[in-house]
């Protein structure tokens, strides 16, 4: 795709990043040269003059790896116990590779109450807002590291998925582009595991029940939670909040600056900002 100078001039980004694309897939441990290349490329838009976000799952991933479990646990409390271990190794790494750079990683962990009370929601605005502002008033900027507070939530208080919640975070923020890096190079009229003659949806210029129908609920992974199903219900939160939103392969987190240049592989979602869009009407459907 070349869509030229379009993203160039964003102010304001998001970028998720799953499990699967976090860790090493025959060992489960964190992939650290694909976090660190990771890091750099957010670094080098906030050189750019962007606000940066990032959205990251992996903690459960990472804490089951830290305590010896072969396969993602069911329960939740074990869930919960492997995300107390798993956020702080994160969170961790990130500050460690984030201060190469000269910049400081600032977690947020946030569950559906977050948004559905709304002095919850305004004190999680609030956080955003003034960390975006400290990275623009000191030369060590703040970026927030998101995921969901795994470590409390239970069923009700779930959003289910980080594709979901960065869709929700762009929406907060504000943010004028949302990137879902994924294990998959876009939307395809068909799962491309199964049918070779899928071919690649490159821009959707607004989402209907066609697109929906495109929609599968799986995974590559027993890592991760989202399939395409949750990506497309990300994008009706995003693109009618007024952002952007790209779905790419994160095999290769270079796609970042290319989506930013304009040339990559990959589906945009262009935004529709429906001011009759109600986001805690949507929550509380969930």
């Amino acid at each position: 795709m070349n869509v030229n100078d379009y993203f160039k001039y964003k102010k304001r980004v998001v970028v998720k990043i799953g499990s699967s694309s976090l860790q090493h897939p025959q060992t489960g441990s964190m992939n650290l040269m694909k976090i660190e290349k990771l890091v750099r490329e957010l670094c080098d838009l906030r050189n750019q003059g962007m606000d940066v976000c990032l959205v990251s799952s992996g903690a459960i991933a990472v804490g089951r790896q830290a305590v010896g479990l072969q396969n993602r646990p069911e329960d939740i409390s074990t869930k919960q116990a492997c995300a107390a271990v798993g956020q702080a190794r994160l969170m961790m790494t990130y500050q460690r590779m984030f201060a190469e750079y000269n910049q400081t990683a600032g977690q947020i962990l946030m569950t559906k109450d977050t948004m559905l009370e709304e002095e919850s929601c305004q004190n999680a605005q609030n956080t955003f807002e003034e960390m975006f502002r400290l990275e623009r008033l000191i030369s060590q900027g703040v970026i927030p590291v998101v995921n969901e507070n795994d470590t409390v939530s239970t069923y009700e208080m779930h959003f289910g998925d980080n594709d979901t919640l960065s869709a929700i975070v762009a929406s907060l923020t504000g943010a004028d582009l949302l990137i879902l890096l994924s294990d998959i190079d876009g939307l395809y009229t068909d799962d491309p595991r199964k049918n070779p003659e899928a071919t690649l949806v490159e821009c959707v210029e607004k989402m209907d029940a066609h697109y929906d129908a495109m929609a599968k609920q799986s995974t590559g992974s027993d890592v991760g939670t989202g399939g395409m199903a949750t990506k497309l219900s990300a994008a009706r939160i995003a693109t009618a909040s007024g952002t952007d939103m790209v779905i790419a392969n994160g095999k290769d987190v270079g796609i970042i600056h290319q989506i930013i240049s304009g040339t990559f592989r990959g589906t945009l979602f262009r935004a529709q900002n429906d001011e009759t869009f109600d986001i805690h009407a949507y929550l509380q459907n969930r």
